[in-house]
């Protein structure tokens, strides 16, 4: 018997195969049917649980949650806050040794300029000194090299 006069290949069904799908569907479809009411019951219930949870011990979690975060905030402002506090004495007492050391370092360069100087000035008038005596004898000298004679150095102020 022939349902379906066209050759259509594989695709074609035999009437035996299509009544044992029918009365599989049908089985299927009554079982569903009659399960269905009791899977939406469970999730009605479930969903029931859910909001009670959701109204009474999920909203205690989320206030501790957000009484949590908002103390650790506030620590945590304190702490930039100390933190700021830090940084400032930090810069204050750089800024103080910096000029402390400053001071110190003007003080020990006057120091050494000012003795600097004293040691140069002695020694300038040590040098003077030791100068003016050998005049006389630096003058005959040179003048001797230049005339090309001896000249005697004469001691004494007069010229």
């Amino acid at each position: 018997m022939q349902l379906i006069a066209m050759n259509l290949g594989p695709l074609k069904p035999e009437p035996q195969h299509l009544v044992a799908a029918t009365l599989l569907f049908g089985s299927v479809f009554l079982l569903v049917r009659r399960i269905l009411p009791r899977i939406d019951r469970v999730l009605e219930i479930r969903a029931g649980i859910l909001d009670e949870v959701t109204g009474g011990q999920t909203a205690e979690l989320r206030s501790e949650a957000e009484r949590v975060r908002e103390a650790r905030d506030a620590m945590l402002a304190e702490a930039r806050h100390d933190a700021a506090l830090v940084r400032q004495r930090a810069r204050e007492e750089g800024a103080a040794l910096i000029a402390a050391a400053r001071e110190d370092g003007v003080r020990e360069r006057d120091e050494l300029v000012t003795s600097g100087q004293t040691g140069i000035e002695t020694e300038r008038a040590s040098a003077e000194a030791e100068l003016r005596g050998q005049v006389s004898e630096l003058a005959s000298a040179l003048a001797s090299r230049i005339v090309g004679e001896p000249i005697p150095a004469t001691t004494g102020p007069g010229r």
